[in-house]
């Protein structure tokens, strides 16, 4: 919002334009304060015409927001850690989208404050960027923070919410599909995971959505990490241009693990970290493939082509770049020429690297010229 200071210090030729651009940036009618970084809070009467139908009256409704909110930060990768002990539901939902700066962390929960002044708009949940649904969620809970983000690099946020806050009583059942008259239609209750499932399949083409326990989803995130992050960044252990997402794949030890996935809101123990490490921790698939698995077994999903991933990003990429094709293919010979010399191998051969029916395929041959099929 322009002000009379701001228009004395200005040094331009034509006030007046200056004046002019500086309403339209920021519509003063809207905006009761610029918090910067592209965040504002509402004026009340605005915020009252972006009032959406319904607040936050079960978890459900929580994750949903949580979820529209990481879409409108452009993440492609979701992951939903839950839980419930003694009566206390947690959810921790990590993205790779664009981030809250660190000076915003308690600011977004306040009423009225959201990045969305010109981009409030309806989906089928309802309206969506009235500056009050992070607002609603900590006053119907019993905690309600950002754990960790970092501005382009994704966000991580915790939910703490006790039994006074409804929820559907069967949290296990995985929905399904069932045709009736020709037309699918999804099955089973309005659980997190239904609710889940219904974001991802209205976002299948732009966004791989996860849901588990937390030692599933840190399993996951540790799978994602040392699939997607070069050997070289692992080693030296730096972070601080990575997504979120991939941080726990530059873990170096159990206790180093345990120490990464709790920065990220992901409580573990020691015993569990070590299974991870070992491979011995159970991963969850992406919703989308999970669906595609449990409603469609021998059956051609409907857009199946268009719709579904597989195991998500902790797997194989529809398409490899050929930079990352020679990175992993030297990466792949330094590991092989270790067993070539113990082994008496010929070292001076030429692997392959391709995908083929859902897998990564590296072929060595043994000898110079015995080819791909050896």
């Amino acid at each position: 919002m322009t002000t009379p200071s701001r228009l004395a210090r200005s040094s331009g030729a034509d006030p007046l334009s200056e004046f002019i651009e500086g309403v339209c940036a920021s519509d003063p009618f809207k905006v009761e304060q610029d918090l910067g970084q592209g965040y504002v809070k509402l004026r009340s009467t605005e915020a009252e015409k972006r009032q959406a139908a319904q607040d936050i009256k079960c978890t459900e409704d929580i994750v949903i927001e949580l979820l529209r909110n990481s879409r409108d930060a452009a993440a492609t990768n979701v992951f939903l850690a839950t839980t419930k002990e003694d009566g206390q539901r947690s959810l921790v939902m990590i993205d790779d989208g664009d981030g809250v700066p660190e000076d915003m962390w308690r600011t977004i929960f306040e009423p009225r404050v959201t990045s969305k002044l010109e981009t409030a708009h309806m989906d089928k949940w309802g309206m969506h960027g009235r500056g009050m649904a992070l607002y609603s969620i900590k006053e119907n809970t019993h905690a309600a923070e950002v754990v960790a983000s970092r501005q382009g690099y994704g966000c991580s946020m915790r939910i703490m919410a006790g039994e006074e806050l409804a929820e559907k009583a069967d949290q296990s059942t995985f929905p399904t599909f069932e045709e009736s008259s020709g037309v699918m239609a999804m099955r089973g209750p309005k659980n997190i995971l239904r609710t889940s499932c219904e974001f991802a399949l209205e976002h299948r083409k732009d966004i791989t959505v996860y849901v588990g326990t937390p030692a599933q989803i840190a399993a996951t995130l540790y799978g994602y990490g040392i699939a997607t992050v070069p050997a070289y960044i692992r080693a030296f252990g730096d972070d601080s241009e990575l997504p979120l997402t991939k941080a726990l794949g530059l873990a170096n030890g159990p206790d180093d693990l345990v120490r990464r996935a709790g920065a990220l809101g992901l409580d573990i123990s020691l015993r569990t970290a070590r299974r991870i490490i070992d491979g011995q921790s159970e991963r969850v698939d992406d919703l989308s493939s999970l669906m595609l698995k449990r409603s469609f077994k021998g059956k051609q999903a409907p857009n199946a082509s268009r719709g579904a991933r597989s195991h998500g990003r902790t797997g194989p990429r529809p398409h490899i770049t050929a930079e990352d094709r020679e990175r992993f293919l030297s990466s792949v010979m330094n590991a092989y020429a270790e067993l070539a010399s113990a082994y008496y191998l010929a070292e001076d051969v030429t692997p392959e690297v391709h995908l083929s029916s859902g897998k990564l395929v590296v072929t060595i041959p043994l000898a110079e010229d015995a080819g791909s099929d050896s």
